[in-house]
C-alpha cells in the first residue's frame, strides 16, 4: 500500500505564499491544505483566478494541494477542478434555533444542489467532525453523509474531536470508513480545568501535541493502514495558548510543536506502512 501524503493546514500563516511554501517544504511537508478565506493568500472572491496560480506556485516548491478549506459554492468547485484540488473541507455547525434534524436536512439539500458541479469537476466536499455545536463525531458524519458517494461528499475524520466527544479510535474508523475519501486529520486535544478549585468545575478543550491528547496516534495510523486508508494525512497545526490563556497559537509560534508532531507521524508511517 502506498504511504500517505503528509500535508499541513495553512491556517496559522498569512505570510506571502512563496515564503510560506519555502518554510513548509523546508520542514519536510509534502503538501498543504490551503486556507481559502478572507485575509489569506487566496480569498474567496478571487478563487477562480488565484487558486490555480497558488497551486502551481506550491508545486514549484515541491508541495501538492490535495485539499483546501473554503466555501462550497460553484465558483470554488470550478476553481478546484481547474487547479486539480480534490477536496473542499468544511465543518458543519448545527443551528439550534432550527434543531439538529432540520440543520442536517439543510446541509443535505445544499449538497444535493452541488452534486452536478462536483461530478463535473471531479471534486468532493469533505465534512470534518468538530466538537461543540457541530457534527462532532464519526457517528454524526455517518448520519449526515448517508447515501452519498464519497467521491462527491465525504467524511474527513478528525480523531482529536472524536476523542473529546468520547469515541475510541477503532470504532470511529469503523463508522467513518465507508464515507471516507482518503483525507484524515491528525491533531490532538484534551480537557483542562478552566477555573480554580474553589469554584464549580469548568473544563475547556486544549489543543496539544500527540503525546498529551485524548487518543493514540499509533493506534489511529495502525487502524487506517489495516482498513486500507492511504490518501492524505493532514496536520491542522492547531495548538492552544498556555493553559489558562484563550486562543490558538498562530504563525511561527506553532513551529516547535508542529515539528515534533510531524517527526512522530513520519516515523509511524514509515513503520506501519512499510
Amino acid at each position: 500500500m502506498a504511504k500517505p501524503l503528509i500535508t499541513v493546514f495553512t491556517k496559522p500563516w498569512t505570510d506571502p505564499l512563496p515564503e510560506l511554501a519555502d518554510k513548509l517544504a523546508g520542514m519536510g511537508f509534502e503538501g498543504v491544505e490551503l486556507a481559502v478565506r478572507p485575509g489569506y493568500q487566496v480569498v474567496p472572491e478571487n478563487v477562480a483566478s488565484d487558486l490555480p496560480k497558488a497551486v502551481r506556485l506550491l508545486e514549484d516548491h515541491g508541495l501538492k494541494t490535495p485539499s483546501i478549506a473554503g466555501e462550497i459554492d460553484e465558483a470554488t468547485i470550478e476553481a478546484c477542478g481547474a487547479a486539480g484540488v480534490g477536496i473542499i473541507r468544511i465543518c458543519a455547525p448545527i443551528d439550534l434555533a432550527k434543531g439538529y434534524r432540520a440543520s442536517v436536512d439543510d446541509y443535505r439539500r445544499r449538497f444535493d444542489a452541488l452534486l452536478p458541479a462536483l461530478e463535473r469537476n471531479n471534486v468532493a466536499i469533505g465534512v470534518q467532525n468538530h466538537y461543540g455545536t457541530m457534527i462532532g463525531s464519526a457517528v454524526g458524519l455517518a448520519h449526515l453523509l448517508d447515501g452519498y458517494d464519497p467521491k462527491q461528499v465525504c467524511a474527513v475524520l478528525d480523531m482529536g474531536h472524536c476523542a473529546v466527544d468520547g469515541e475510541p479510535v477503532a470504532m470511529a474508523v469503523d463508522i467513518a470508513r465507508p464515507h471516507m475519501n482518503g483525507l484524515v486529520n491528525f491533531k490532538s486535544a484534551c480537557h483542562l480545568r478552566a477555573n480554580g478549585p474553589e469554584l464549580e468545575a469548568e473544563y475547556a478543550v486544549h489543543w496539544t501535541t500527540h503525546d498529551h491528547g485524548g487518543y493514540n496516534w499509533r493506534a489511529l495510523v495502525t487502524e487506517l493502514q489495516r482498513t486500507g486508508v492511504a490518501g492524505t494525512f493532514c496536520m491542522p497545526a492547531e495548538y492552544s495558548q498556555q493553559a489558562g490563556k484563550h486562543g490558538q497559537r498562530m504563525g511561527d509560534d506553532v513551529l516547535p510543536f508542529l515539528a515534533r508532531d510531524l517527526a512522530h507521524l513520519k516515523a509511524l508511517i514509515a513503520e506501519i506502512y512499510a
